[in-house]
């Protein structure tokens, strides 16, 4: 995936929030909710919890919008709000308990399984392949997880962590390594 020029619609109703304009600022969160939340549910696994955790990521980036440099690309920026969130929240759960991954969390294209046996196994690989990812470490998911499922850039995905773009290679080598080891005998 080639590295997209920032979008200007993103770049001017952000610098209408940092004035403080209520209604761009509506704009923008309707725009990135769906990325927040999706981002969320990959890493936390609940619904639920994503929504509210997307609120605080958006009440941050209101709070924070006088922060915000015109020469960063504002989805970078609102997800780096989301990582620092996500892993806040990952690192207070392992203090407290473990939480599974929602059925149907992570969205598959249909293949047209049509009988019962296919769909068991096609639920069956979705638990794996769920519980694979949430069983890498956070960086690592969320690698994973922005270049997978939000199609980040790695220069994005650097941007995000905060480490160069030859540190998220290798992010993703080792995190595509261990997922492969994970899902064995699943893979042909």
């Amino acid at each position: 995936m080639a590295d997209e020029p920032p979008s200007p619609d993103d770049f001017a109703l952000m610098a209408r929030v940092r004035a403080g304009d209520e209604e761009a600022f509506t704009a923008l969160v309707e725009r990135h909710q769906q990325m927040v939340v999706g981002t969320i549910v990959r890493m936390l696994g609940t619904v639920e919890e994503a929504e509210d955790l997307a609120q605080t990521v958006f009440v941050r980036v209101w709070r924070n919008a006088s922060r915000w440099e015109p020469s960063a690309k504002v989805t970078t920026w609102i997800l780096t709000i989301t990582r620092n969130l996500v892993f806040n929240e990952a690192r207070r759960r392992s203090r407290a308990r473990t939480v599974p991954l929602e059925d149907g969390v992570t969205e598959w294209p249909d293949h047209g399984v049509s009988s019962p046996a296919a769909e068991a196994e096609q639920a069956e690989l979705q638990a794996a392949v769920d519980a694979a990812i949430q069983a890498l470490p956070e960086a690592a998911r969320l690698a994973v997880i922005l270049r997978r499922y939000e199609e980040k850039s790695y220069e994005e995905i650097a941007e995000v962590l905060g480490v160069t773009v030859p540190a998220v290679k290798s992010l993703l080598f080792r995190a595509r390594q261990e997922l492969r080891e994970r899902l064995a005998r699943y893979l042909g």
